[in-house]
C-alpha cells in the first residue's frame, strides 16, 4: 500500500523535520534513501507499507551523524560481509554471531536485547525512518556497538545481500498481521519466506516469531511446522512462553491491553 505522491504535506509539528516523499533522494545527507532497491518495480507482493512519518530533530541528527557508520541501505547490489559490518576498533579478530531482526518499530526492545547480549550482533531491518533514527540514537546513548540498522526490504537483504548460513538467528516480532482475508497473501511468514530464511541461517540458529494476532500465530505455527528445515523447540509442538531475553514491546502491551493472547514461536534450524 503506497502513499499518494500528490497529496499535500501536512505542516511540520514543532520539534520535527519534514522528510521528502517518493523522490528517491536521501532523506538526510548521507542517511537512508527512500526505497533503496527500487523494490516497487519488483513484481512481488510486499509484506510492508511505507512508514516514513515525521522525524524529530534528535532522530534526524542521529541519522545524519551515525548512518554512515552504523547504517545500511538494502539496495540488493552487493554481498555483505557481516564480520566487516560489525567490526569495531579494539574488538579483536573474532566475529560476532549476528541475528537479523525484521521490523523493530522505535527500537526500544532491540536496544534492550543488544545491551543484555553484547556478544551478539543485531542487524535490525525496517522501513520506518523515525524508528531508524531513534534506534541509532539509543545505540549511541547506551554505548551499544553491536547494532547495525538496515533500511529497506528484508526479502532483498536475505536473498541478494547475505551469504548462505551467514546468520545465527532471525527474529520477527509483531509483524503486520494483515487481518483481512484478501490481504493474507501479504503476510511475511509464508512457506517461500521460510524456505529463503532457512538458506541464510546456520544449523542450530533460532527463528523466533511473536504475534498478538491469534489467526496469524496459527498460520505461523502451521508454516513452520511444515518446513523440513526447522524443528520446534517445544516438545509438544506448540507455542513457547516468552523467553526472558525478549522484552515486552510497545505493540505487545497494546495487544495485551486489548485482551489479545501473545504467542511466541521458537524453531531451530536443523542440519537438513
Amino acid at each position: 500500500m503506497s502513499e499518494n505522491p500528490t497529496a499535500p504535506e501536512a505542516p511540520a509539528e514543532p520539534g520535527t523535520v519534514p522528510t521528502p516523499r517518493d523522490r528517491g533522494e536521501p532523506m538526510f545527507p548521507g542517511g537512508p534513501v527512500a526505497d533503496p532497491a527500487g523494490s516497487h518495480h519488483e513484481r512481488r507482493i510486499r509484506s510492508f507499507r511505507p512508514r516514513r512519518g515525521r522525524v524529530t530533530v534528535g532522530q534526524g541528527e542521529a541519522l545524519r551523524r551515525l548512518w554512515p557508520q552504523w547504517g545500511l541501505d538494502i539496495d540488493g547490489l552487493r554481498r555483505i560481509d557481516l564480520g566487516e559490518l560489525f567490526h569495531t576498533e579494539g574488538a579483536g579478530d573474532s566475529d560476532l554471531p549476528v541475528v537479523l531482526e525484521i521490523g523493530f518499530g522505535m527500537g526500544e526492545a532491540t536496544a534492550q536485547m543488544a545491551a543484555a547480549d553484547p556478544a551478539t550482533g543485531i542487524l535490525a531491518a525496517d522501513v520506518h525512518t523515525p524508528g531508524q533514527g531513534n534506534l541509532l540514537a539509543l545505540a549511541e546513548r547506551n554505548g551499544l556497538t553491536n547494532i547495525r540498522v538496515a533500511n529497506g526490504d528484508a526479502i532483498i537483504l536475505l536473498r541478494e545481500m547475505l551469504a548462505p548460513a551467514a546468520l545465527s538467528g532471525l527474529r520477527v516480532f509483531f509483524p503486520d498481521p494483515w487481518p483481512k482475508k484478501r490481504h493474507h497473501k501479504r503476510r511475511l511468514i509464508q512457506p517461500e519466506f521460510i524456505e529463503l530464511a532457512a538458506t541464510r541461517l546456520k544449523p542450530g540458529a533460532l527463528l523466533h516469531c511473536a504475534t498478538d494476532w491469534e489467526p496469524y500465530a496459527e498460520q505461523m505455527l502451521e508454516v513452520l511446522t511444515a518446513s523440513p528445515a526447522f524443528d520446534n523447540t517445544r516438545s509438544d509442538g506448540g507455542y513457547s512462553p516468552r523467553p526472558d531475553f525478549r522484552p515486552l514491546t510497545k505493540f505487545e502491551g497494546q495487544g495485551l491491553d486489548k485482551g489479545h493472547p501473545v504467542h511466541d514461536l521458537i524453531f531451530r534450524r536443523n542440519d537438513t
